[in-house]
């Protein structure tokens, strides 16, 4: 075979990703190419005319050939961006995704509206934390935070610890093994400003039907939802009310048409406060935010 430029792996790549049904065949083969090559995708552009490095077509094209089965480009790299930060990610958590970023910034946006942060530190809780992107994001972004990561799996811990290490964040995360809120100190209590959930919320029988790319590899544990996707929020409702703070919220990412069931766990009479619905970046309702005022 002869010596491929840069330029004709990427198209080589890109047309065998394509007739595989991959949709974003050109991006990932160009994304697959920079991960191998140590550079970025404008200088794949900058230098396609250039002849690949010795060695380098077979593992790039061992790499297209875990893409065309549909593994996830993240795990294939062992990377996603989140906030602006690189994330490492495998196949023991989800791969974060662009719309839980909504989350993110709301919470950062209230923090900063209410001035009493200014004098003490606002208490942060991430639940069912995986990669750690809401938590370490957080941390990062508001660096006075005291934020707590809570997972129930030991694995997506290591996986959350690992990335606050990476973004030098791991002295102001602490990170606990728990299901949901069961097994957080009692100290905590009432402490709570802003409690994250971005938990499973796709129904059980769902799953098989999703895409190849999230049924096949994505950790079914963080999946699952119930019967209908919202087993662990009806669970986590009542315990979330006990731990936040006066004035505190909480803020949850649901599927589409979720939204409206969790209105009767929801309610002003129980929490002094009327729930308010976020839409994501198409538009769907995806996030259900709520004050704790009772």
């Amino acid at each position: 075979m002869s010596p491929l430029t840069i330029g004709e792996a990427l198209a080589g790549a890109a047309e065998t990703l394509r007739s595989r049904g991959i949709d974003t065949a050109r991006l990932d083969a160009e994304v697959l190419l920079a991960f191998v090559l140590n550079t970025s995708r404008l200088d794949l552009h900058v230098n396609s005319r250039e002849v690949l490095p010795d060695g380098i077509w077979h593992g790039y094209n061992t790499l297209i050939e875990r893409r065309a089965g549909r593994e996830p480009v993240a795990y294939i790299t062992g990377e996603k961006e989140f906030m602006s930060l690189a994330f490492y990610v495998d196949r023991n958590v989800l791969v974060p995704r662009p719309e839980t970023e909504i989350l993110v910034e709301w919470i950062i946006e209230k923090i900063r509206e209410r001035p009493g942060f200014s004098t003490r530190r606002p208490v942060i809780m991430d639940v069912g934390t995986g990669s750690g992107s809401i938590a370490v994001s957080l941390a990062k972004y508001v660096s006075r935070a005291e934020v707590w990561a809570v997972d129930i799996s030991e694995k997506a811990l290591d996986t959350a610890c690992r990335n606050a290490r990476t973004h030098k964040v791991d002295d102001r995360i602490s990170f606990l093994q728990s299901d949901l809120l069961t097994g957080i100190p009692a100290g905590l209590k009432g402490r709570v400003d802003f409690m994250a959930a971005n938990l499973p919320y796709i129904p059980s029988r769902e799953i098989p039907h999703l895409m190849a790319e999230v049924a096949g590899f994505e950790p079914y544990i963080a999946l699952n939802g119930g019967g209908d996707g919202l087993d662990l929020y009806r669970k986590l409702i009542p315990q979330a009310r006990e731990v936040l703070h006066t004035c505190g919220w909480l803020g949850m990412e649901v599927g589409a048409a979720q939204a409206e069931k969790l209105a009767p766990l929801l309610s002003e009479r129980i929490w002094g406060e009327s729930a308010v619905v976020l839409k994501d970046y198409t538009g769907v309702d995806r996030f259900v935010v709520v004050q704790k005022k009772n």
